[in-house]
């Protein structure tokens, strides 16, 4: 027998379970469902709008403009890195200068360290360059040839080992310089990839990705042509449309390294 929910504890209009005007001693009236979800909702409601509130602070919190993106930090970074870069190679030429002016050394001396600076990668190198193209597939790509799997994501985008193949393999063909994108690897370089950006030294790039090498084009070329990885790399250029150029750019000057020197390693805590 079903209960008014809006029946007061007289039941003047609602039926009496008991036969009796009220409910039964002990026993509270069952609110109907409906009721007890309205007043969920409506909580519910309050506490959005009061914690809205409270990190809005007066702003509108909706606004893109609002936001700081991580990317935006990211490249925000890059850029001063770039700067602070360019300071300490001005820095660091300035000091060379008056170092060699004032430093008494031999030429026999100055020659030697000329050659050393030349192999650590800190002076411009002059020579004959090919340039290596790396990018990722079209977001949409398929298999272009049977037998093959339709392709994941990371079938379609340029990975770290990718970059550190054809860094390895032009310094097996004899590289006496290498740039990538627009900076000069020196013995303590690292190609790092993060998601599908490239980080180098500091700073931050996205495919296309570039890499540049002076030394005898020829050998160069051979290297990539005979790299394992690099063959394992032209099946998802050939099946998949990663991207894949090489070309030959005559003679062309890399700039020195321009970052810091110094090396930094791990000791045991005393």
């Amino acid at each position: 027998m079903s209960n008014s929910a809006d029946s007061n504890a007289t039941g003047s209009t609602g039926s009496d379970p008991d036969g009796a005007g009220g409910f039964p001693a002990g026993r509270r009236p069952r609110l109907r469902p409906v009721r007890i979800l309205t007043v969920g909702v409506f909580a519910l409601a309050g506490l959005l709008f009061f914690t809205s509130f409270n990190t809005a602070k007066g702003t509108d919190i909706r606004s893109d403009d609002n936001l700081l993106k991580l990317s935006d930090l990211i490249q925000e970074h890059s850029r001063k890195n770039k700067e602070l870069d360019e300071s300490n190679a001005s820095s660091r030429d300035q000091n060379e200068k008056l170092a060699k002016r004032d430093d008494g050394s031999t030429k026999a001396q100055d020659d030697q360290l000329a050659g050393l600076e030349k192999d650590a990668g800190t002076q411009k190198l002059t020579g004959k360059a090919i340039t290596v193209t790396l990018n990722d597939a079209p977001p949409n790509a398929t298999a272009k040839l049977p037998g093959y799997p339709e392709p994941q994501p990371d079938y379609l985008v340029i990975h770290q080992q990718d970059l550190q193949a054809v860094v390895n393999a032009l310094w097996q063909g004899g590289a006496q310089g290498i740039k990538v994108m627009d900076q000069r690897l020196i013995s303590t370089s690292a190609v790092r990839c993060v998601g599908n950006t490239l980080i180098l030294q500091g700073r931050v790039y996205s495919p296309p990705y570039k890499i540049q090498a002076i030394g005898d084009p020829g050998k160069m070329q051979k290297a990539l042509a005979d790299s394992e990885a690099i063959q394992n790399y032209m099946v998802y250029v050939n099946v998949y449309g990663l991207g894949w150029k090489v070309t030959e750019d005559g003679t062309v000057t890399l700039p020195g390294y321009s970052g810091t020197v110094d090396l930094h390693y791990a000791k045991p805590v005393e």
